[in-house]
């Protein structure tokens, strides 16, 4: 049985918490023991954007479930938090893509700069998904560093990471030349 005011604990639960902004009920049905309820729970809290969810979702990243560490590294990318950017950095060594892939669109909406280095080093991913949202990340950071590794992507074997890394290295352009930060990099790559 709910606590008085609070959901009962299911998916559509989920959907009620969020629609009455229960932050700490979401953060609590972060660990709950339904995987489908954590990644509804994870989803809410990044379309709430609450920084009272930053540290929960930060430890969500570590869940046994991809889909629940994926949209935990999405949605700490929509609150935009530095305090995410670490354990971000550390999910992009992640065996699984959709971690990685998500981890660093992530570290693209937040924008610290912290995070180029190993963004540069994702560029060298096997997998072509996870190349091309490094590369739309390094041009929502922007500076020399991730220019540098943007034009060696040019030359990425997949045309989408091309074209990815030229939009980017574009926006980056376009932002030096009026002497401002690269905020109208691309458009996020497709999750």
């Amino acid at each position: 049985m709910a606590e008085e005011g609070k959901p009962a604990g299911d998916t559509e639960s989920v959907d009620e918490a969020k629609q009455s902004d229960h932050v700490e009920y979401l953060t609590d049905l972060l660990f709950h023991p339904d995987l489908q309820v954590r990644w509804k729970a994870a989803e809410a809290l990044g379309e709430i954007r609450d920084p009272r969810a930053v540290e929960p979702l930060i430890q969500a990243l570590q869940d046994p479930f991809v889909d629940v560490t994926w949209i935990a590294a999405q949605s700490l990318g929509k609150i935009r938090d530095s305090r995410a950017v670490e354990p971000l950095i550390k999910a992009l060594e992640s065996p699984e893509k959709w971690l990685r892939q998500g981890a660093a669109w992530a570290l693209g909406k937040i924008a610290d700069p912290r995070a180029v280095e190993p963004l540069a080093r994702l560029l060298k991913d096997p997998k072509a998904d996870v190349r091309k949202n490094a590369a739309w990340a390094l041009g929502k950071i922007g500076g020399e560093k991730a220019a540098t590794a943007l034009q060696d992507a040019k030359n990425d074997p997949d045309p989408k990471v091309q074209q990815t890394a030229a939009e980017a290295l574009a926006s980056l352009e376009k932002a030096k030349a009026a002497g401002s930060k690269p905020a109208d990099a691309p458009v996020p790559p497709k999750q």
